[in-house]
């Protein structure tokens, strides 16, 4: 595995030099982020600019490409303007899943709160329905089934938000706060991280589950949910 604080401390050095005082916010999300990385977790570094156009955006993919694990290397970009104008549904966890190493997102106020997390739950919810419909009936693709169940971690973490007022942002400590369909849903997505063959040795049974339970959350947190 990547020796996360010693790369990111190489990686913020290099960015703060190339661009210096342009640089807003350096920050880490993901499985590194969260502490459950495992030897196929990306780095998932987040880099916000004061202002972001085609010219920054070659500057910043030629100093990646100098980067130790440049293959492993993903994330988020953006300029500071962009970010406060985004999705604050998008925004309600990336606040929450994003450690700062550089700067602060003091500047996204007032920060996404619980109005923010529903509408989380909602589009993650449809999100999660449609690509569970569109898979089923074409491509049948136990990978993209697999997606679908990690994607459903983080919709169950808005709605354990909204639920409890909690924000717990690993997922194995989730788990066993969750309670029916949602904590057999999280386990599912844990055990597809592990082995993935269970995707397509399940693929019917799990689609289904899947679609029920983002259905489910649809009504509940759509128009009559409100």
């Amino acid at each position: 595995m990547v020796p996360i604080r010693q790369w990111m401390e190489a990686f913020a050095a290099s960015v703060l030099e190339e661009f210096g005082e342009r640089i807003v916010f350096i920050g880490l999300q993901g499985s590194y982020g969260r502490g459950e990385a495992t030897e196929d977790s990306d780095l998932d570094v987040v880099v916000i600019f004061d202002k972001l156009g085609p010219p920054e955006l070659a500057r910043y993919a030629a100093l990646l490409e100098k980067m130790e694990h440049r293959e492993k290397i993903c994330g988020f970009v953006s300029g500071k303007a962009e970010l406060q104008g985004w999705d604050r549904a998008d925004l309600f966890q990336f606040c929450r899943d994003t450690t700062p190493v550089h700067g602060s997102l003091d500047f996204l106020c007032p920060q996404p709160g619980p109005q923010d997390a529903r509408r989380a739950v909602l589009t993650g919810a449809c999100d999660l329905y449609h690509g569970c419909c569109h898979n089923l009936l074409h491509e049948k693709d136990p990978a993209v089934l697999a997606g679908l169940y990690k994607g459903a971690a983080f919709v169950l973490q808005a709605k354990y938000f909204c639920e409890s007022g909690a924000y717990i942002r690993r997922k194995e400590e989730l788990i066993p706060l969750l309670q029916g369909p949602d904590q057999r849903l999280m386990e599912t997505a844990r055990e597809l991280r592990r082995r993935p063959e269970t995707a397509a040795q399940q693929f019917g049974s799990l689609s289904q589950e899947l679609l029920r339970w983002s259905s489910e959350a649809i009504a509940a947190y759509g128009g009559g949910g409100r």
